[in-house]
């Protein structure tokens, strides 16, 4: 049930869309390219890994981030999307969520070849480590999906949630950091490089670098690895009780 309602919702998205799946990939390229003509053309920046050029390390950042971005938004706003199921007694509401994460886990998985693409054709020689970035696509899944049910069970009685989870993923963004490195505020500030690290997609966007350019493993990062499914155990458990707890009310809000 879960594969059939995830393939139908990645379907739906682009009903009555006269180029249907291209829509998908345009706005990820627009990205790419306007951080390229800033950061690289404009900014001359330098990404830390020598000899690879700014696009090649900036997009194993972006790639996790779309899919944390779309899942999180996504999983804001599924209790009303599926509204008709919530009023089923028999349908358990708890799957919509995961669903919805699986659908854009679909959309994630074609970037993944994408990506891999761009990087055999940049001249790349394959890692081992690109297996693992498997391994980080489940941490971005799991860290979403217990943000999403958080998020998704408040949104069902405060509408505005949407605004706030959207200010947030911005920040996110930004503080991950993704098309900059840390270096630049940490080599003067070494302060602040704890601070990056609270950040949990931090861990996420380093494991893909890691994976797919300096071909490091996760246990090789064993306290930021620690941190992050800590952090990330307590989110999904804190999110799922709020769920299960406000889940008798849905019905009545939407």
């Amino acid at each position: 049930m879960i594969a059939q309602l995830a393939g139908s919702d990645f379907k739906k998205r682009f009903v009555g869309s006269y180029f249907g799946i291209i829509w998908m990939f345009v706005q990820p390229v627009v990205t790419v390219l306007i951080f390229f003509f800033i950061f690289q053309l404009g900014m001359k920046s330098v990404p830390p890994v020598p000899g690879v050029p700014y696009v090649v390390w900036l997009i194993p950042g972006l790639v996790p981030w779309f899919f944390i971005n779309e899942s999180i938004s996504g999983i804001t706003n599924t209790l009303n999307e599926y509204s008709y199921l919530v009023k089923k007694l028999v349908f358990p509401v708890e799957l919509l969520p995961v669903i919805k994460v699986c659908s854009c886990f679909l959309v994630h998985a074609c970037f993944l070849v994408i990506m891999f693409a761009v990087f055999l054709v940049a001249g790349r020689t394959p890692l081992v480590t690109w297996v693992q970035v498997l391994y980080y696509s489940f941490a971005a899944l799991t860290f979403s999906l217990g943000v999403g049910f958080f998020t998704a069970s408040v949104y069902a009685f405060f509408k505005d949630m949407t605004q706030i989870v959207s200010i947030c993923l911005q920040f996110g963004m930004w503080l991950a950091p993704i098309m900059y490195w840390e270096g630049m505020f940490t080599d003067s500030h070494p302060w602040m490089a704890p601070i990056f690290k609270l950040n949990p997609v931090y861990y996420i966007v380093a494991g893909y670098r890691d994976s797919m350019l300096t071909g490091n493993f996760f246990w090789e990062r064993p306290l930021n690895t620690l941190y992050f499914w800590v952090v990330t155990l307590l989110i999904f458990y804190a999110g799922l009780k709020v769920f299960t707890k406000l889940r008798p009310h849905f019905s009545d809000v939407l």
